[in-house]
């Protein structure tokens, strides 16, 4: 008879358990596993039921399934949430930074068409010179550009994109590099950026991109915003 039994609790759980092999994946969820506990209840051997302690034990863990999974069921809610309020309060404050001028990080370059891009470094300290390679995407040098100033703080200058024949580079991305000397002859560590304009703003699938001198940044790479809004009053 227990045998009997074992043949329908296996029959029962191969047929409980055969929707769930059509999910997305092969975890156990509370229906699932209720559906398991009464069939085990009904098939269990009447000369040996299950005992209370295991019975308790197996509610216990029916209590901790269902209660983990309206936890992750909120919380994902609440993510989602959030991520669509943060996405709309950038997408309002993005729009106001049109006509602003900005720093924008890094030493990428990409050019579709400009006339020129504006290269900025800062130095802790005077420098003895100052000079700037700009590279191509395969890492050959195209351009260089000394006796730059050489003073302390910002300081900015055109690049026209012409390579040192004097011809346009063709269109693509390009990154530039500082280099610094100390009256010493020391080697320094500018930090380097871009100077532009916020001309336009895209709301893109995987985020708000900020158009800079026809160029799409991400709203992350504006470091600072160099002209404060306009203030109202007389």
């Amino acid at each position: 008879m227990v045998n009997a039994v074992n043949n329908t609790t296996a029959s029962t759980t191969q047929s409980s358990a055969a929707p769930t092999a059509t999910q997305a994946n092969d975890t156990l969820g509370k229906n699932d596993f209720m559906t398991l506990l009464i069939a085990q209840m009904k098939n269990q051997d009447p000369l040996k039921p299950m005992d209370g302690t295991q019975f308790a034990s197996q509610l216990a863990q029916f209590s901790s399934l269902q209660q983990l999974q309206n936890l992750n069921d909120s919380m994902t809610q609440s993510i989602n949430a959030n991520y669509s309020l943060a996405q709309s309060i950038n997408n309002t404050m993005s729009a106001t930074l049109i006509g602003k001028d900005v720093k924008i990080s890094g030493q990428g370059i990409t050019y579709n068409g400009q006339n020129s891009i504006q290269l900025g470094y800062n130095l802790a300290s005077d420098a003895s010179s100052v000079s700037i390679n700009i590279y191509d995407a395969n890492g050959t040098l195209v351009k260089t550009l000394g006796n730059l100033p050489t003073g302390s703080g910002d300081n900015k200058l055109n690049w026209d994109f012409t390579d040192n024949s004097g011809n346009k580079v063709p269109a693509g991305n390009y990154t530039f590099e500082v280099n610094a000397k100390t009256s010493t002859g020391a080697d320094m560590a500018p930090d380097v950026f871009k100077y532009g304009t916020i001309t336009g703003v895209e709301y893109t699938t995987s985020g708000t991109k900020l158009l800079v001198d026809n160029t799409e940044y991400n709203l992350s790479d504006i470091s600072e915003i160099v002209n404060a809004p306009n203030q109202g009053g007389n």
